[in-house]
């Protein structure tokens, strides 16, 4: 049986309330910056974000009637020469069985996430998931304008409800809708931005909060009387202007296949934007040629140092081929010599081992040691 955990309640302004731990590093970031910045095409506007997640939500029948009519007013008629009367719908089957979940009280909610924080029943958490699914559907349908398919944003918020339940504390004092909701938000949110585009273009903190945001502060800026220019959005959202101008690039630009056909001229259409791309990779038999001459490099410095001693040794050891060389200043310190000293010794070291490697190794050695061969 699990531990009892701590009863002491939590304001309900807690974002953490509810909670055995935080919504993970992905979801907090995608959270912290929701998708204010899209167009009707391209993702939900301010007033879709839903910043009051933390309120209690309610979820009746007549809210799922009003999702169910607004989406057969925008469904299609069945294809010609079909004996359908409509095109199938998934989403109206699925709402469909989602009714048959009743809503739970919030007594019966407690009871069950007891059950099953505290006996691991299995049975009290499907339970939890299923009277939450018409939730995950109004909240999905907040963002349908992001994305077009309602139904696998629906498929992703009930990712998130599963993992809300799974971390959910009935000992909080907060309701599991209230807590859910961020979970239901965060998967949707990062499943929008992953699928905007074919090409991903929010890989780090910044680029989402630039997606999320970019088209609201540009439109807040001239709305100011101020020239949204890059420098001032960044300043504004936290990032440099080069992130700014990069992802207006991204979001402007559509993507475009390397391997489509471009038109020419002279009606050659065998060419592509691949074939335009310069191969900057070295050639690999001059990178294997490298790796080789390295490793005899280092051997024969290796050897070189092995007969060296006093303050050869130390310029050689501490100076030539250290990763942090000490300065000449710190060397003449230690010998109690001037900084000039300590260069000319370097010097005539260095003259010994240029001449050690050209025996060695021929003209084709290149020593980096600031120095001409």
């Amino acid at each position: 049986m699990a531990k009892a955990r701590s009863k002491a309640p939590r304001s309900k302004g807690d974002p953490g309330a509810g909670a055995k731990d935080a919504p993970p590093a992905d979801e907090v970031e995608v959270l912290d910056a929701p998708p204010d910045d899209a167009d009707d095409d391209a993702g939900p506007t301010a007033d879709d974000i839903g910043r009051e997640a933390l309120a209690d939500v309610e979820v009746s029948d007549e809210d799922l009637d009003a999702i169910e009519t607004e989406l057969k007013r925008r469904s299609r008629a069945a294809p010609k020469g079909s004996t359908a009367l409509a095109r199938r719908d998934p989403m109206g089957a699925y709402m469909a069985e989602v009714r048959q979940h009743p809503l739970l009280t919030r007594e019966e909610e407690y009871e069950l996430a007891v059950r099953w924080v505290e006996d691991d029943d299995k049975d009290a958490a499907r339970k939890l998931v299923t009277s939450n699914l018409r939730l995950v559907v109004k909240i999905a349908h907040e963002y349908r304008r992001a994305y077009q398919n309602l139904l696998d944003l629906v498929q992703e918020g009930n990712v998130g409800l599963v993992k809300a339940v799974q971390k959910f504390d009935p000992y909080r004092g907060v309701k599991l809708s209230t807590y859910s909701g961020w979970w239901i938000r965060a998967y949707i949110l990062k499943y929008i931005l992953n699928n905007w585009r074919l090409v991903k273009i929010g890989t780090t903190q910044n680029q989402r909060k630039l997606f999320f945001n970019l088209r609201k502060q540009r439109e807040a800026l001239v709305a100011a009387g101020v020239d949204p220019t890059p420098e001032r959005i960044a300043k504004e959202l936290d990032v440099s202007p080069k992130e700014v101008m990069e992802m207006e690039r991204r979001m402007s630009s559509p993507d475009v296949s390397l391997d489509a056909p471009l038109g020419s001229d002279d009606g050659d259409g065998t060419r592509t934007r691949l074939d335009l791309i310069e191969d900057d990779y070295a050639d690999p038999e001059d990178n294997v040629d490298a790796v080789e001459f390295k490793s005899l490099l280092k051997d024969k410095l290796l050897a070189f140092g092995a007969d060296l001693e006093g303050r050869d040794l130390e310029i050689f050891r501490d100076r030539l081929v250290s990763d942090e060389p000490a300065t000449l200043q710190e060397l003449g310190d230690r010998w109690g010599v001037s900084r000039e000293r300590a260069r000319q010794i370097e010097k005539r070291l260095v003259l010994k081992l240029r001449a050690y490697l050209q025996q060695e190794l021929g003209d084709a050695v290149q020593i980096a040691l600031g120095h001409d061969v």
